[in-house]
Formats: C-alpha cells, structure tokens, sequence
C-alpha cells in the first residue's frame, strides 16, 4: 500500500521495527527490510559484549551497518543515543551519514534544531518517539522538523510511558494534535491491532515484542519459547525509572515487583533491576531467573514462532 508513511520512508508496509537494544542484528533488521517494513539496528544491535569505549562501540556499529548494506538495499534505520559524553552522539551521526543511513529514531532529549537541520539536510527522515506522548511534545516536534510522530500507550514493553494512558486513547489523542503522521505503538500483536491503530488515526505501526519470537531475532530460544507460552496476564509491572517496567516472571522480576510492594524508591528499584547488563543477561544469553525478560501486553496473540515475513504479511494483510 502506499501512504504518508510509505512514501515518507520509502518502504511497502507501514510497520516499523523497534530497536530493542540487545534484540537485533544485520540478519534481524534485513529480514525486516526486505519483508516491507523499516527494520532498526538497536543501539547493542549485533554485540554480545557490553563495550564501555567510545570508539569500539562506534566501529561495532559501523561495521553491523555494512553487514545489513550488504544484506538489503532497502531502508533500515538507528536511533540516535544520547550520551553523556557527546563524543558518542556526534560519532554517532557522521557514522549515520557516512554510511548513508535514510531513517533515524530520537526522543525527548534530542532538543537541538540544528541537530535535526543537519540531518534534514542529507535527506535523512526522522522519526520522533518520545518516553511519554503529550500533545505538548508532538506538536514541539512537529515544529522541529519531525517527519513522523510514535504514539506510545501504556501497553507497551521496555521503559512504559509515566502516564498510566493505553494505546487506544493515546493514538486518536495525538492524530487529531498534529498535521505529520502518527505510528502507533504498544499493544501491537496481530492483523487486529494493526487495524484498530488504523481505526484510531494511525498511520502505521511500530512494534517490538511482536518481532522478538521470530526465526531470525537475536534473542534467545527459551526467550521466544517463553513469549508463545505467555500472555498479558503473566506479565509483572514494577516501579523504575523514569517509572515503569514490566517484564515476563523470573527471580529478578519478582524481587523487584516485591520491593515496589515494600516501597523501595524508583532509584533503588532502577539500580536492583540493573539496566541494559540484565536486560542482555535475561533476553539475548537467556537467564530469565537472573535478568529481566520485557515484552508488552501484545503477546497475548503471538502463538509461535515463525519468519519475520510470515509475521509482516499476517498483520498486515487487512491494510490495502
């Protein structure tokens, strides 16, 4: 089909891949690709290693960009990271546009217009998911230069937005506040949620955990297993920051849902729960007690695990 948001990224399918940190690789992102949709190379995407320099972590990243250009010639994105050390994030773009990448992915913290200036002038399109929608920041982005808008509810795995609003009311919320297309994410899972984000305003949809229980995703096979296996109702929801965190049950998420019960600060809660490390030590090396196993409440309809293409036309097979 072809849409604003087809047209915007030059892809068949108005789907967009999260990056999920850990969760890709140039296999994983390609495989997307060339099934229509836009795959994204997670900040981790394609290392095993948690790397602490600037300049391995930059060349890691250069060189799973070639391997997915040698994979697809069809468009894949990054999200652009926000360091402390700005080194990486000015790395980061050159890399970006040294490589000719065609899609980027920021957030609330990206505030610089001369940023997004730079970017809009190598015909780079960006793509803007802040942690929390507000009309105020869709509209800011808007004004900024954003070339798409990601409607996140509260459905969704990873870092859950602060505002307890699901997808279905946060997406039409947004769609009626701004003129750019908006994407809908959280809760995505099959050819039904698809059309009820249409039904909403969305143009598109972005997903994640639909994506994870796949042949070609990175993560590992008890991991997928244990998604097919699950439902919503499985899923743990504990305090974090910024402010929530849902994960699949596991020692680790259990110890932090009860210390949310106890009262444990969002800051000790976040510190336990052991950021990006645990996140790679439950989903991609597959100790699901030790770390963390984060999906949305989408997976209530993900039944096994199957080729990135079975996914995208299945859920796309009602969008003409």
């Amino acid at each position: 089909m072809k849409s604003r948001i087809t047209n915007i990224l030059n892809i068949e399918k108005p789907i967009i891949q999260g990056p999920m940190s850990w969760l890709t690789d140039a296999q994983f992102v390609a495989a997307v690709s060339e099934a229509g949709g836009l795959g994204f190379l997670g900040p981790n995407g394609g290392s095993a290693l948690i790397t602490r320099s600037v300049t391995d972590t930059i060349e890691r990243f250069r060189q799973e960009i070639k391997k997915i250009k040698q994979l697809t010639d069809k468009p894949f994105g990054v999200p652009l990271v926000i360091s402390r050390d700005m080194a990486y994030t000015e790395q980061l773009v050159e890399v970006i546009i040294e490589e000719g990448v065609t899609v980027v992915l920021a957030n609330e913290y990206i505030k610089d217009k001369s940023l997004y200036q730079k970017l809009k002038s190598h015909q780079i399109k960006i793509i803007y998911r802040p942690l929390t929608p507000t009309i105020e920041n869709a509209k800011e982005a808007e004004s900024f230069g954003a070339d798409i808008y990601v409607a996140t509810g509260f459905d969704e795995g990873g870092t859950v937005p602060e505002r307890v609003i699901g997808t279905f009311s946060i997406v039409p919320m947004i769609a009626d506040a701004i003129d750019i297309p908006v994407v809908a994410a959280g809760g995505i899972g099959d050819y039904r949620t698809v059309n009820a984000a249409f039904a909403l305003g969305a143009e598109g949809v972005f997903a994640g955990s639909l994506f994870i229980a796949t042949s070609e995703n990175p993560a590992a096979e008890n991991v997928k297993q244990k998604i097919v296996d699950s439902n919503a109702t499985d899923l743990l929801l504990f305090r974090t920051l910024p402010a929530y965190y849902r994960s699949l049950p596991g020692k680790l998420a259990e110890e932090l849902v009860e210390m949310d019960r106890q009262g444990y600060s969002n800051s000790e809660l976040s510190q336990y729960m052991g950021g990006g490390a645990n996140m790679k030590l439950g989903m991609l090396d597959g100790d699901t007690e030790n770390g963390f196993v984060s999906v949305g409440t989408g997976i209530s309809t993900i039944s096994e695990i199957k080729p990135v293409k079975n996914i995208i036309k299945d859920v796309m097979k009602d969008i003409q």
